[in-house]
């Protein structure tokens, strides 16, 4: 989903966001700095495989996935990072990176670190590693309907 179409979801659903436009950035610490935005409000989101089904971890930048804490969530033990190669071709569109955490418009379930919930806003990569979204955590949730888990290390 490029930025215009993501752009026009968001206006779709009367969502209220902010473009923020920052210099290049690949690390999600990297973008945070960039942006100027805390590392725990900016969102990253982590592709991963579970039961061999693509799938969203999105969690704080400054974080990183427990699989252990993941397995346990999602009920199973075939939960591992996914491969590039195995992703891309889903989200086209977007740079490698830099995937929105919307999950549900590709089919995929999306399990957010309860850590997300506890701002007011949230704030993610827009398909590129030059621009990021920030709106209201409460309207991620309403969009998304993500699984709340506790799946993050610092």
């Amino acid at each position: 989903m490029p930025i215009a179409e993501l752009k026009k979801y968001l206006d779709k659903e009367k969502v209220k966001y902010v473009t923020i436009c920052h210099s290049r950035a690949y690390t999600a610490q990297e973008t945070a700095a960039s942006a100027h935005i805390p590392g725990k409000e900016l969102a990253k989101t982590v592709m991963v495989k579970i039961g061999g089904k693509m799938a969203m971890a999105v969690l704080p930048a400054s974080f990183r996935v427990d699989f252990d804490l993941l397995k346990g969530a999602a009920g199973t033990d075939d939960v591992q990072l996914a491969k590039e190669e195995e992703f891309v071709k889903m989200l086209p569109e977007c740079d490698v990176g830099a995937m929105p955490p919307f999950g549900h418009l590709y089919d995929m379930d999306v399990y957010v670190a309860e850590e997300l919930t506890e701002d007011e806003d949230i704030a993610f990569n827009a398909c590129a590693h030059t621009v990021l979204i920030k709106m209201s955590y409460q309207d991620f949730q309403r969009l998304v309907n993500p699984k709340v888990i506790s799946l993050a290390l610092v």
